[in-house]
């Protein structure tokens, strides 16, 4: 089976905040998951070079586009690989490769009539002299009257055209800007109607998507889908290739969608692999991403691709809800956020990816909180289970030489085992990854509890043979525990399972054929409580 995994594309405008993670964590725990499953994995995103926001940050900082876009790109590289991303191939939208395919695409579209030109009526700032990207504009959503910008409400996530704000204003100088005509290029969005309609009732039917992909997709449905502009007088992005009118850029929500495609052919040109098997029929695909891209994925991006007659259509929307910071709205303009590269230089990788899942916002918003985070790594990672594999490796360590007893395992512990690789690999296939984790970390508790019933420390003396028994139960446990939860937490994973010297890759419950540990180390340092306050007391003095 193939599978697709696409991770949305961060503006590379500015670093990274945890709620970036949080929509796109699941896209790793997934690939993880089925390369074990010995699936073919192709998992793939990069970094949006091409948007609006890069040249209004460009601009405030009097530097090019391109200086921001590389200092970001890098930085984001950096990020993810100490997250533990496993992407195939992450790349930028700012290249000749990815400008070409996307070129190709809009030619494609354009010969079959789904493409067309039209004269529009669009803002334009008298002060500035010069048409507004939509982004440049802001005002009033008319749906629901939150302050939106020319694109989208992040609110209530409509899909906007600048003019339809109320009270609009030029981001730029803040008068409000006047309109002229001008021609541009439009996606005839309106013939997917039907089939999008069928393929949502589809998706809808099979539980595939998320609640939140479901409502506001058949939202946009009911209102009548309206043909969108593929064109834009921008300073940056992909040239329209039809003459006369290479100085108009092809529109950010058709060029950057259109990304998970060309960086699967950079993948297939880079690696010599076909990346043919990935946009089929047969494909299942999981697009990572946050609430307020639904639409350019479950409608957009599902109409290009029909458009294109590429029968691969998104077979799951995750899309989460947001991560609120202290039970308040993320905001990267009051520096109200908890940087990525900042929270790495402090924190332990798995910690994060730990609370993130255990507390994702997957159906509902959820909140981040200095106090709750430190709380859940003390108490689970470190109090549960790096304490269980801690006190059995030790105790083997002191009281064997470091010898695993070898026994048969017990018939119940191989039994809860079995069951767990089967319950934890429908959630992940499913996307219920907090509810997958916290199935593992059930059976932790159960290990703990078995641990102290048992009483090694008293078998020892009593009855050696009682004593090796529950050692090696336990050892099967911590073992295929560590294993389980490397899709999502990769990184103690493998030290767990450096201690026990094994090396297995499949997702399936195996023996420990390893007889001797070796190097057995805490699993994970306390994080002193007072580092709450210290913690609140920075996110409180950076606001702006």
């Amino acid at each position: 089976m193939s599978i697709f995994i696409g991770g949305a594309w961060a503006y590379a405008n500015g670093s990274l905040h945890l709620g970036h993670i949080t929509g796109l964590l699941p896209g790793d725990i997934l690939a993880r998951y089925y390369r074990m499953k010995g699936e073919n994995v192709l998992y793939v995103s990069g970094s949006d070079c091409n948007g609006t926001p890069i040249t209004i940050k460009a601009k405030q900082e009097g530097v090019t586009p391109k200086e921001i876009a590389d200092r970001y790109h890098k930085e984001f590289v950096d990020s993810y690989a100490k997250l533990g991303f496993s992407y195939d191939t992450y790349t930028r939208t700012d290249t000749e490769f990815h400008h070409k395919i996307v070129q190709d695409i809009f030619l494609k579209l354009l010969e079959k009539g789904l493409i067309y030109k039209k004269e529009i009526e669009q803002t334009y700032c008298e002060y500035d002299n010069q048409f507004l990207p939509d982004r440049y504009v802001e005002g009033i959503c008319p749906n629901c009257g939150a302050n939106a910008r020319g694109d989208q409400c992040d609110y209530c996530s409509l899909v906007l055209d600048p003019l339809d704000l109320l009270n609009r204003k030029c981001k730029i100088c803040g008068n409000p800007p006047t309109t002229r005509f001008t021609e541009h290029f439009y996606f005839s969005l309106s013939s997917f109607q039907s089939n999008l309609e069928t393929y949502t009732k589809e998706a809808e039917d099979n539980g595939l998507w998320r609640e939140n992909a479901i409502s506001l997709t058949k939202r946009y449905l009911k209102e009548g889908l309206q043909d969108r502009a593929v064109s834009r007088d921008l300073s940056i992005g992909v040239s329209v290739p039809v003459s006369g009118y290479e100085d108009k850029k092809i529109y950010v929500w058709i060029e950057a969608v259109s990304g998970y495609y060309t960086a699967s052919k950079l993948w297939e040109k880079e690696t010599n692999n076909d990346a043919t098997p990935f946009w089929n029929a047969s494909t299942t695909s999981y697009y990572i991403h946050g609430k307020d891209n639904i639409p350019f994925h479950s409608i957009i991006w599902a109409g290009i691709l029909s458009g294109l007659g590429i029968d691969a259509l998104p077979t799951h929307i995750v899309s989460n809800e947001y991560l609120t910071l202290e039970k308040k709205k993320l905001s990267t303009s009051k520096n109200w956020a908890v940087w990525v590269p900042d929270i790495l230089e402090r924190y332990d990788p798995d910690s994060i990816r730990y609370f993130l899942t255990i507390n994702a916002p997957e159906n509902r918003d959820a909140d981040f909180s200095w106090k709750e985070f430190i709380y859940s790594h003390n108490s689970e990672l470190l109090g549960a289970y790096g304490n269980f594999i801690n006190r059995t490796l030790k105790f083997i360590e002191k009281s064997f030489d470091g010898n695993i007893p070898q026994k048969d395992i017990s018939l119940n512990i191989k039994n809860k085992i079995n069951h767990l690789y089967n319950d934890v690999g429908k959630c992940i296939e499913t996307t219920s990854f907090k509810q997958g984790i916290e199935k593992v970390f059930e059976v932790v508790r159960f290990s703990n509890k078995y641990f102290d019933e048992r009483q090694p420390w008293k078998q020892i003396n009593e009855d050696i043979e009682a004593c090796e028994q529950t050692l090696a139960d336990c050892v099967h446990l911590i073992a295929n525990l560590s294993h389980i939860l490397t899709p999502f937490l990769p990184f103690s994973s493998n030290k767990v399972k450096e201690m026990i010297n094994i090396n297995e890759t499949k997702w399936e419950a195996f023996l420990v054929e390893s007889k001797q540990l070796s190097n057995v180390q805490p699993l994970f340092e306390r994080i002193d409580p007072i580092k709450i306050e210290e913690e609140l007391e920075k996110l409180n003095k950076q606001i702006i």
